[in-house]
């Protein structure tokens, strides 16, 4: 039985490879669509990891910085730093942009972050290149997948900022690149007016009764000076001292500073579950639409292989062939179609995977559970194509 769906496979090998090979660049599509999926994952989770944080603490009643927007006054994480069980706490902000270098700009989310040495909450935990920011404004530290160089000059809104140091995979759970600005850079630039705005902001202000009463020097224009600040940021990030248990350690923060704290668990939960669910949802639909295609393709690929050997089918009958041998033959065709189809679509979707600008992550596991699947599909599809074949008549080797 393997010898002869072998011949027959050798009899016209061309148009059976040929066929393998188109019909692996569509299990290739479908195994870069679930990697698309793995790398949304991935990045959320890497988000979390390149924090450095153990909780997250955010402006009540809000999903936090990254899912939904959130204020919280700047000098909090002080008291936050004196509560029982708290290693590390500092301020971060968020804000997704395009950075320009030039006459071009790139999509990037720009992190506002204290300066200081490695390991503080927020700050980038390794680095490829240069060092990290000391200044308290103007320098940046840049992912590699910005384009971004040492010395490179970029803009972010109206100031400019020299790249001093460059790490990998720093990515927001949208996959965009991050760069790491100093704090007060960051809060300017989240809530910066134009110069029309402020000059308007100002005048209003300058007209106002209010802030022209008699004895009371000064009040203006510590108003108008109140205005150019901004005093907020997105969020805490906290570090907890060894041994110590997240929940423990934040159940007193939201009892006492009215604010919402979550810990690594529940902020993987908001990013996969709440922010990607759509995406997931959508990537499955398009995995379901992608297997009942395959399908569809193989069983009229074999149906059409097996219809164009009527004739030696029915010599196969006449000499008294069983219509289990012929039933294998059809079946081994059909799994040799799979696993040709397979390798060629494992090594397009390993091969094209680098150059999508989104992290596209193909584990073994999806590739073990997506052979099995084609096998599967490539079982059933077979079934359509055995039926009628044990339908030939014998008599057909012998008609006109």
């Amino acid at each position: 039985m393997i010898s002869l769906a072998g011949r027959d496979i050798l009899h016209a090998w061309g148009k059976f490879v040929f066929t393998g090979v188109g019909l692996g660049l569509l299990i290739g599509v479908t195994l870069t669509m679930a990697g698309v999926y793995r790398g949304m994952v991935d990045d959320a989770k890497v988000l979390l990891d390149n924090s450095g944080a153990d909780l997250w603490v955010v402006q009540q009643d809000t999903l936090g910085p990254y899912a939904e927007s959130s204020s919280v006054y700047d000098d909090t994480y002080r008291t936050i730093l004196g509560m029982d069980g708290v290693a590390r706490a500092a301020n971060v902000t968020y804000l997704t942009m395009q950075v320009r270098k030039g006459d071009s700009d790139v999509r990037a989310m720009v992190v506002g972050i204290t300066p200081g040495g490695q390991g503080e909450p927020g700050q980038p935990g390794y680095l490829v290149a240069g060092r990290q920011i000391t200044r308290g404004h103007y320098e940046a530290v840049a992912d590699f997948a910005t384009g971004f160089k040492l010395g490179d000059r970029i803009r972010i809104r109206r100031n400019g900022y020299t790249v001093v140091g460059l790490t990998r995979r720093m990515v927001s759970s949208g996959g965009d690149p991050m760069v790491f600005i100093p704090l007060k850079d960051a809060q300017e630039a989240q809530f910066l007016k134009d110069n029309d705005a402020i000059v308007r902001q100002r005048a209003r202000t300058a007209v106002n009764p209010a802030l022209n009463r008699p004895g009371v020097p000064g009040l203006l224009d510590a108003v108008i000076a109140s205005q150019s600040t901004n005093p907020y940021v997105n969020a805490i990030l906290v570090q907890i001292k060894p041994g110590r248990n997240p929940d423990q350690v934040a159940e007193p923060i939201r009892r006492w500073k009215r604010l919402t704290v979550y810990t690594r668990a529940q902020m993987e939960v908001i990013l996969i579950g709440k922010l990607i669910a759509t995406s997931a949802k959508q990537i499955a639909m398009f995995l379901v639409i992608l297997a009942i295609v395959t399908a569809a393709i193989v069983a009229f690929i074999i149906y059409t292989m097996t219809m164009g050997k009527i004739r030696e089918i029915a010599v196969l009958k006449l000499i008294g062939t069983r219509n289990r041998t012929i039933a294998g033959m059809i079946l081994q065709q059909a799994m040799a179609l799979g696993v040709i189809g397979f390798v060629v679509g494992k090594v397009a979707a390993t091969f094209w995977a680098p150059i999508f600008p989104k992290y596209v992550l193909l584990e073994p596991g999806d590739a073990v559970r997506g052979f099995a699947v084609v096998m599967a599909i490539c079982v059933l599809a077979s079934v359509l194509a055995i039926r009628a074949a044990l339908k030939i008549d014998p008599a057909e080797a012998i008609s006109g």
